[in-house]
């Protein structure tokens, strides 16, 4: 028995049984399957166990299926809003209530009508990132643009949504990779070690300031990749490699040989939340295979944002150490690369050639 009109992809008994057979959750909103041993009404991608296909009915519409006498499945809720689209809609709640401060866990799950732990997991599987990392990156971005403005660094402190002074000093080095004062003055306490070598795709810059390293660059002009660095940390105290520095590069350069070894070096990051994902998602890609953008934006949990990541990308101020060089785009072109494309190639050649050899 049809009870249906025409609907684009599922226009029809067959692909509509044929999608339901699948779970195919793109059929959420194309129709309704009612069970006529049970008198129940689901989304086509309900988990509820399948019915034999004649006991089966479909409708356009949840309305046309209570119209037939038929209930709503609780499971899977076909009278409302779907339960992903909800617990998606809660966690953005929380993100814009994070974004201006931080109840605290348990408030700010109870506020959502969730169990502490319930909301810990789903806010960590839709972002990526647990709450608590969530709000600290955005207390980050709230104090960094409260320092740009206010004359006093405790008034910052406070409109960032800091408790104390105590907490945020504690905080400061991770927040802003140096002290309050430095960091109003455009980094100019900072301490940058920096020095160039020779690698076998030319020119190679590496510094690092007492977390770790901080810029990797590769080039034909040494006098330009310096100038580069000095044009990122414009008020930064940079200082020539000494000898010890040289192992620093030496390492660097061995990884460029043996790209295996990149995870042996702390890495001073700088970026937003949303870069932070991006790279730890490519240093996540083994040596001698790639992603596309489309794949990682998955893998961070944001399908949609393709051109955000590859935004993020060409962020990256690590050459190498973040292996930004192992993604492509979805036809397999390698699209661009800041030190330039054909660095890129001669990068994926070399990994993929010891993945092969070994």
């Amino acid at each position: 028995m049809s009870q249906h009109k025409e609907n684009g992809a599922y226009g029809d008994d067959d692909s509509r049984w044929n999608a339901l057979r699948e779970r195919d959750a793109a059929a959420d909103g194309h129709f309704v399957y009612a069970v006529r041993s049970t008198g129940i009404y689901c989304r086509p991608h309900c988990s509820c166990r399948l019915a034999r296909r004649g006991a089966i009915l479909f409708f356009d519409t949840a309305q046309a299926a209570e119209r037939a006498g038929f209930r709503a499945c609780k499971r899977c809720r076909p009278d409302g809003v779907p339960p992903g689209r909800e617990q998606a809609q809660k966690v953005e709640r929380a993100c814009r209530i994070l974004e201006e401060s931080d109840p605290g866990l348990e408030p700010l799950a109870r506020s959502l009508g969730m169990s502490a732990s319930h909301f810990h997991r789903l806010f960590t599987r839709l972002t990526g990132v647990t709450p608590k990392a969530y709000a600290k990156a955005r207390q980050a971005g709230r104090i960094r643009r409260e320092l740009g403005r206010r004359e006093h660094i405790t008034e910052a402190i406070y409109e960032a949504g800091y408790a104390s002074g105590g907490r945020f000093y504690h905080d400061a080095p991770g927040v802003l990779g140096m002290t309050p004062g430095a960091f109003r003055d455009g980094g100019r306490a900072a301490r940058i070690h920096f020095a160039v070598g020779e690698c076998r795709l030319g020119a190679l810059l590496v510094a690092a300031s007492e977390k770790g390293v901080c810029a990797v660059q590769l080039g034909d002009d040494p006098q330009r990749l310096v100038e580069t660095l000095q044009q990122w940390f414009p008020k930064a105290e940079l200082i020539g490699g000494d000898a010890a520095f040289e192992k620093t590069v030496a390492q660097v350069a061995a990884a460029v040989e043996e790209p295996e070894r990149a995870g042996e070096l702390p890495l001073d990051l700088r970026g937003t939340l949303f870069q932070m994902r991006v790279w730890q998602a490519l240093r996540a890609i083994p040596a001698g295979k790639t992603a596309t953008y489309r794949e990682i934006a998955a893998a961070i949990g944001r399908p949609r944002a393709v051109r955000a990541v590859a935004a993020a990308c060409a962020a990256n101020r690590v050459a190498v150490l973040i292996p930004c060089h192992r993604v492509i785009r979805t036809d397999g072109s390698l699209s661009g690369y800041r030190w330039g494309v054909e660095r890129k190639r001669a990068l994926l050649l070399r990994e993929a050639s010891r993945a092969n050899a070994r």
